[in-house]
């Protein structure tokens, strides 16, 4: 196939122009989204804990808390992402991707190479060593791939949140699949973590260059802006489709005893066209803005970038080096003094405008925020990392307890897209505020919680599809809440810091309640040794009602934070993108505005303007990885 020139239509005289096409799909957002869904779908191994957890279990002796203990620096490792923040606000996207790949083959080598015996039992905090670092690859990669593809859709921040996490979601059973049919279904869970290994580092290197920032064209419409919002529900579709054969797939190991090894051949196939077939639409889209007016399509995929500057009216070309003048020194002298750091703390702007990184913790929307997210996010994670024992105590076999985590990750996906859509469509329709959505959320998780606390016979299904959906749910909430009320300038860290709430949860609820509970029942019941087995639904009775508590504390937190942010989430959130567009004049991408009046932080020029002064704009070439 060969592609006519851009603009002209003409078509080209050999394949150059195929090449061009080519490359100006691998330099385009469109393939650049589609390559964070790819990282994205490899970077979930931390929620297919309770599928290998008994390996560790039983190779090392551990009991449940020293597990539960090793699951807390897991969920720590996955969500400590302050790190990878900070790195992300001074280095390129490459960066933070191949710290992450390195740490992921790093950790969970390690952990493969201890259990199976190829090296000295390591001690316990050794051990908690392996998997923080290997399950903090993750905070790397969502760091690296998801806030980039954020940055560059910002008026669709819900619906690239929602689809992202939902394929991180999705990963747990995408690895399930693999593992199957490479192990097969007697495995003990083993050869899943030399599977996790390399397989998502592989991805990040592969994917690296593409991911970078690519704003949006200024002279970007609304009809293009309409075309993007069908272009993200064919993800959608695509990502459902996904999700329905995984789920069929579930169902089929655990039904059918005897599947033949060709037929897992062939069923493994069948999942990788389909993780590759949002492709078509990449190129749908790219080959759009091939075809667009050559003027426009150059500034879309340009290498170059664009600086405003503005200068005094006065004085249009002012020597860098020259001297205040002396009425610049009596303003200078009579002008009063600067606010100091730790004042500015505590004078944070409005909602929507951006937070430094201090004003955004102090504040109390971030609290409330916070402690909703330990309550909520900690509950439904315990549950998912103790699905194993959990399925266990309750008289599953193994095979169930592996259609269990393989349903909390279908529906952790299903959760996940579902409130980032919904979210957004009901924002923009009916203005109800992100934080009522994940006060509903919490309220739903009580359930699911409920059905464990209880041992009602067959409940563990509906209990691991309700915690599945909750747990996904709560992610893109919790990221769009932080991005729309503290800004996208120190998103990176933001973030990170949001996603720390999840281990603190961890530790409480999961650790210090449900693992001790469940070693001091296994006791009452004879049990002695290491590797202690609770047998019953006594096992994890008391805990689970205790976290259906605390997680009914948390919908209350979110409804109060649902309650202050009312009137912020009433108004126009993306206004300032927009305006941003219109003021490019369709020839020139602008700088965005921040909320402080100055430029954002992708910005590379400052305003040198005095009282009276106009704008005069400067095109000043240069490489986009320079920016990055």
């Amino acid at each position: 196939m060969v592609f006519g020139d851009r603009g002209t239509g003409a078509p080209g005289s050999d394949g150059a122009s195929t090449m061009r096409f080519a490359l100006h799909v691998l330099r385009g957002r469109w393939f650049m989204f589609f390559a964070s869904i790819l990282i994205m779908a490899a970077a979930g191994g931390t929620y297919i804990f309770g599928i290998y957890s008994k390996a560790i279990k039983s190779s090392l002796g551990y009991d449940q808390q020293t597990l539960n203990t090793l699951s807390f620096f897991k969920d720590a490792g996955a969500n400590v992402g302050v790190l990878p923040g900070l790195i992300n606000e001074v280095t390129p996207p490459w960066v933070v991707l191949a710290c992450g790949a390195g740490m992921n083959l790093v950790g969970y080598l390690m952990i493969y190479l201890s259990i199976t015996g190829r090296t000295a039992p390591p001690p316990v905090w050794l051990m908690c060593l392996y998997i923080a670092i290997g399950s903090n690859s993750q905070s790397f990669a969502n760091t690296g791939a998801l806030v980039t593809a954020v940055k560059n859709f910002p008026e669709d921040r819900g619906v690239v949140l929602g689809l992202l996490k939902g394929f991180v979601g999705l990963s747990g059973a995408i690895f399930t699949q693999l593992y199957v049919t490479i192990y097969g279904t007697d495995n003990d869970g083993a050869d899943l973590v030399l599977l996790m290994a390399w397989l998502p580092a592989a991805i990040s290197l592969i994917f690296i260059p593409t991911i970078r920032f690519l704003p949006r064209n200024a002279a970007a419409g609304p009809a293009d802006r309409a075309r993007e919002r069908k272009a993200f529900f064919l993800f959608l579709y695509s990502s459902i489709v996904l999700a329905v054969y995984l789920l069929a797939m579930t169902f089929v190991d655990e039904e059918v005893t005897n599947f033949p090894k060709a037929g897992y051949y062939a069923t493994a196939v069948v999942l990788l066209l389909l993780i590759f077939l949002p492709i078509v639409i990449v190129v749908k889209e790219e080959l759009r803005t091939w075809h667009l007016d050559p003027a426009a399509a150059a500034a879309a995929t340009s290498s170059s970038i664009f600086l405003t500057i503005t200068v005094d009216d006065k004085n249009k070309n002012p020597p860098a080096s020259a001297a205040p003048t002396t009425d610049d020194n009596e303003r200078s002298s009579s002008s009063p003094p600067s606010i100091r750091w730790y004042q500015d703390v505590f004078r944070p702007p409005a909602r929507g405008q951006d937070y430094t990184i201090l004003q955004a913790l102090f504040s109390v929307d971030m609290l409330v925020l916070f402690v909703a997210t330990i309550c909520g996010i900690g509950g439904t994670l315990t549950a998912v990392d103790n699905m194993g024992q959990i399925g266990q105590s309750l008289g599953y076999p193994q095979r169930a307890v592996a259609t269990f985590v393989s349903l909390v990750s279908i529906w952790n996906y299903a959760g996940r897209v579902v409130s980032g859509f919904a979210s957004e469509y009901m924002l923009a329709r009916y203005k109800v505020p992100r934080p009522l959505v994940l006060t509903v959320v919490l309220l739903l998780a009580c359930v699911g919680h409920a059905l464990i606390a209880f041992g009602v016979h067959n409940g563990l299904y509906a209990a691991s599809v309700i915690l599945g959906f909750c747990f996904g749910a709560q992610w893109p909430l919790l990221f769009a809440i932080i991005s729309e009320v503290f800004g996208l300038k120190y998103y990176s860290t933001l973030y990170n810091f949001g996603a720390v709430a999840s281990p603190v949860g961890s530790y409480i609820l999961n650790v210090r309640i449900a693992g001790r509970m469940y070693d001091d029942e296994a006791r009452r019941q004879g049990q002695s040794g290491g590797d202690l087995t609770c047998i019953g639904v006594s096992c994890f009775r008391e805990s689970f009602i205790i976290i259906t508590g605390v997680t009914l504390l948390g919908a209350l937190v979110s409804l109060l934070l649902a309650w202050r942010t009312r009137k912020f989430y009433r108004g126009d959130l993306y206004g300032q993108f927009r305006e941003v567009a219109m003021a490019g004049g369709g020839k020139v991408h602008e700088p965005q505005a921040s909320s402080s009046g100055g430029l954002s932080d992708s910005d590379t020029a400052r305003d040198t303007s005095g009282g009276s002064s106009r704008s005069e704009t400067a095109v000043v070439h240069g490489e986009r990885q320079g920016l990055n």
